[in-house]
């Protein structure tokens, strides 16, 4: 017990000689590094090629999935998400096609600074658009969203994918 005071008593007092410093005299942290000097905190791991497969085409395939409307010849029928989960499941969707989007300008998968940054911001776009649909939960704008979500693939897929013969 006589111990924890003593503890206590020099911490307090620690504390009380820190307070009382001049603060002209106290160092100021040294400054960052020039922005050019630093690398960027992040790392991209997937090329192109595997992004795409991994992660545009799956969330492009749930979200264009979401809404189907089947003509046959038993009539029109209609399915799209009922529940809150479903609805969030089409949401994420569409945010990882429009975050996606902004992968696809980072190095070193930026094929240009032209059109293919053109067309991937097109991209954020149309998964912007996709996102607020969902949380709409309207199947029209689900259906919409979708057809410009496919549009600005098959756009970029036209400049950048060699047609085979």
């Amino acid at each position: 017990m006589q111990l924890m005071r003593c503890l206590a008593v020099t911490a307090a007092a620690a504390a009380l000689v820190g307070c009382g410093n001049d603060p002209s005299t106290v160092q100021a942290p040294a400054a960052d590094p020039p922005a050019a000097a630093v690398a960027p905190p992040f790392m991209p791991v997937a090329t192109v090629l595997e992004l795409m497969e991994s992660t545009l085409a799956h969330a492009a395939e749930e979200y264009w999935g979401a809404v189907i409307v089947i003509v046959d010849e038993n009539g029109v029928q209609e399915q799209y998400p009922e529940t809150a989960e479903e609805w969030e499941e089409v949401w994420a969707a569409a945010i990882t096609i429009a975050e996606s989007g902004n992968l696809l300008m980072m190095a070193p998968r930026a094929v240009d600074t032209g059109a293919w940054m053109q067309y991937s911001r097109a991209l954020v776009e149309v998964g912007v658009k996709a996102a607020e649909a969902a949380q709409a939960q309207d199947p029209d704008q689900i259906f919409a969203a979708g057809e410009e979500v496919y549009n600005a693939c098959v756009a970029c897929h036209m400049a950048y994918i060699p047609m085979q013969p």
